[in-house]
């Protein structure tokens, strides 16, 4: 079985979907590996580390697209690639099955088995294959250092001859994976820090971080049984919006993690929210690439509203390629250790496999996955 492993080309792409260490690993499984030249570069890995590990050093990305069992991407695939992969291989990355039905179409066309890791379910067993988790958790790191790096204030209090510096002020919306590791960053920082979500049950996780939860009556909310939000009502989304607002007006640094997955991330901070705050405060929209959590964030921008910075960078665990690399990379390996017949060296995608039956997508020739097949 030859994996295949092309350079990203998607723009500001910078992670890589393997890493040495796992090329090794997959080696030791008797699988042969090809990387597309240069393809770890800007995640930090040269081509020499690769071959150091196993691998065989691809120049023509066409050849290795098309003789690949199986690619392995970060990006779903452009379009003009699809017809050049070979009929019945594996392809795994990102997807958006949700709103990528063309693509989706066309790879079942192209007998190609599409697995979408946005779909691993969230259960013990598939727990180390979590890509979403996994850069989730890496995004949240970074929202903290993007907001201390634009805000004119220091996060930790500090005692000085000239008096005593307050410690910042932060205040994190959503409390899932991005959102608890921001609060745990910026109390590490020194920041006080507090922290709302729809699911009361994350408070303790709050709460143990340092942080503290802020208490709003929303109704019946709850989570799905992946451990997602549930979506609000428009009548919940007001009351969230009038019970945020006061923290907001007294935040140095807000940050919204709000996302809905396969929907466009909910609008939980608008324009009259954003006014209450100081000039040179700071707000990071994590959901931006989906629609944007803030009235005025502008993907890839940070935009100026008063005075208040609206920071909107899109691919936030790119800006940590060399982390986020080797997490999704042992997320990839994770899932093709957890499939592999040794006996028969093959790739088993057993349909009745849970698993599997969540996030393969395309195969035979045909759209497989019943909730993409039924949009």
């Amino acid at each position: 079985m030859l994996i295949g492993v092309p350079k990203e080309t998607f723009p500001g792409e910078r992670r890589t979907a393997l890493v040495p260490v796992s090329v090794k690993k997959l080696v030791g499984l008797g699988i042969e590996v090809a990387v597309e030249v240069g393809c770890g570069l800007e995640s930090g890995f040269s081509d020499a580390d690769y071959e150091a590990a196993g691998a065989r050093i691809e120049a023509d990305r066409n050849a290795l697209l098309g003789s690949a069992d199986m690619v392995l991407r970060i990006r779903k695939p452009p379009a003009e690639e699809v017809d050049l992969l070979k009929r019945g291989c594996v392809h795994a990355s990102l997807l958006d099955p949700f709103n990528e039905k063309t693509l989706i179409e066309a790879l079942a066309k192209a007998g190609v088995s599409a697995v979408s890791m946005e779909m691993v379910p969230r259960s013990t067993r598939a727990q180390k294959m979590d890509v979403l988790s996994s850069q989730a958790n890496l995004a949240g790191y970074v929202t903290v250092v993007l907001a201390a790096r634009e805000l004119r204030k220091i996060f930790p209090m500090m005692m000085t001859p000239a008096g005593t510096i307050s410690p910042a002020r932060v205040f994190v919306i959503g409390a899932g994976v991005a959102g608890l590791q921001a609060i745990a960053t910026a109390k590490r920082l020194g920041a006080r820090v507090e922290a709302f979500d729809t699911r009361p049950v994350v408070a303790e996780q709050v709460q143990s971080l340092g942080g503290k939860f802020l208490e709003i009556d929303l109704g019946e909310t709850g989570q799905t049984e992946q451990g997602y939000a549930r979506e609000l009502t428009p009548e919940q989304l007001e009351l969230q919006r009038q019970g945020m607002k006061d923290a907001i007006a007294r935040s140095d640094v807000v940050i919204t993690t709000a996302q809905v997955f396969g929907r466009p991330a909910p609008k939980i901070v608008n324009a009259d929210m954003v006014a209450v705050m100081r000039p040179g405060s700071v707000i990071v929209d994590m959901a931006v690439e989906t629609g944007g959590n803030v009235e005025g964030s502008v993907l890839n921008e940070v935009a100026d509203v008063n005075g208040v910075k609206i920071i909107g960078l899109g691919n936030l665990p790119s800006e940590a390629a060399t982390n986020a690399s080797e997490m999704f990379s042992s997320n990839l390996y994770n899932l093709i250790d957890e499939f592999w017949d040794k006996e028969k060296s093959e790739l088993d995608l057993d349909p009745e496999d849970d698993i599997i039956r969540s996030c393969l997508i395309t195969r035979g020739g045909e759209i497989v996955n019943e909730t993409i097949k039924k949009l």
